[in-house]
């Protein structure tokens, strides 16, 4: 397997799909947050002007896939690269009701509310992959495989996505050739250079580095049921001196952005936690819109008991 693109509307779940193929078929996944943050390191955080984006992604993506077997989901991954025989575009596709349903359930929103939402989100995608790929909607012809997500979950999907693979031959396909990178870099240097903007080379997956063993079992849980998660994307300022300077602040272990909802984990006694308990109350006092669990060691230990994931493990950073 080389590269897999997934995209779709918003609120199609398309990103689930996306997660679950990744782990069905051992690949890594890009999504909107971690290009973003790859795009920064690869230019420095020079601002990519839509009418350049397609071309930067396509030059970071490519040298990527030189080293790692890809799922890419994202809206328009699609268009980011030319058909060759190691790339598969999948498209995730659902009805507007069933989106909106999507909707009410992420954002707790009545049903109205939601629709109106839905509606904001679908113009501003379709602004988007207009400014960055020259049309509003794409094409059904863009895509090798459609998927329709009315009658199917994102594991459903995932495993036609990797029948459709097999069948395609791109099991056996090894990463992207130096060959066919080369010739990717020369066409979207050449593209980017018309805006003035260089690719530097030094965008790079970094494994998440827990902290703590519990974290990394529960990130493999998350994994297995294709839920996409951020591994300490956020850091929340809690006190301030009196010049404003941030002394204290927390950041929680995950961020569910398909659930809006930040994860802490907690391996210690709930009666030993009091630091963790304060930041976390403190948190919620400050940032009400900001939507924390907290799993402690009993909320844990039921998880290992219930998925078999491995023996309880004891002990952690300091909170």
């Amino acid at each position: 397997m080389a590269l897999l693109t997934i995209s779709g509307e918003p609120a199609s779940r398309y990103e689930e799909v996306a997660q679950a193929a990744a782990a069905l078929m051992r690949m890594e996944t890009i999504g909107e947050t971690r290009l973003s943050q790859l795009l920064a390191e690869e230019f420095g955080g020079t601002e990519i002007p839509d009418c350049a984006w397609r071309p930067a992604a396509a030059c970071v993506v490519a040298r990527l896939a030189a080293a790692h077997h890809l799922v890419v989901a994202l809206p328009g991954s699609e268009s980011l690269l030319a058909p060759m025989p190691a790339l598969l575009r999948a498209g995730v596709v659902a009805s507007q009701s069933s989106r909106a349903s999507n909707v009410m359930i992420d954002r707790r929103l009545e049903r109205s509310e939601a629709m109106t939402a839905l509606q904001a989100m679908d113009d501003e995608a379709r602004r988007r992959r207009k400014a960055r790929f020259g049309r509003a909607v794409a094409p059904p012809e863009n895509f090798d495989i459609l998927l329709n997500g009315e009658q199917m979950d994102a594991f459903q999907m995932a495993e036609i996505l990797r029948a459709a693979a097999r069948a395609r031959g791109l099991t056996e396909q090894s990463f992207l050739s130096a060959q066919a990178e080369a010739d990717l870099q020369f066409r979207t240097r050449l593209e980017l250079a018309r805006h003035g903007i260089k690719p530097a080379g030094r965008a790079q997956f970094k494994p998440a580095a827990f902290g703590h063993p519990s974290e990394e079992v529960f990130a493999n849980l998350l994994d297995f049921y294709g839920i996409p998660w951020e591994y300490e994307p956020r850091s929340f300022p809690l006190q301030w001196d009196k010049n404003g300077n941030v002394t204290e602040g927390f950041t929680p272990d995950f961020y569910l952005p398909g659930l809006n909802l930040y994860v802490e984990i907690t391996t210690m006694k709930q009666s030993l936690t009091t630091p963790k308990n304060r930041k976390i109350k403190l948190l919620r006092a400050i940032y009400p819109h900001i939507n924390i669990q907290v799993f402690y060691q009993k909320d844990f230990e039921d998880l290992i008991f219930k998925y078999g994931l491995s023996q309880p493990v004891r002990g952690e950073r300091e909170p």
